[in-house]
């Protein structure tokens, strides 16, 4: 699971510098791989 996650840039990366946005993050890329 985290391996599919490091795909999305962002939550490999860590652009976002508070939590809140690192986490929003995480829960859409999640969302995603969840549906897909």
């Amino acid at each position: 699971f985290f391996h599919d996650l490091k795909r999305f840039r962002a939550a490999a990366t860590r652009y976002d510098k508070t939590a809140t946005c690192y986490l929003a993050v995480l829960h859409v890329a999640s969302m995603l791989l969840w549906l897909r």
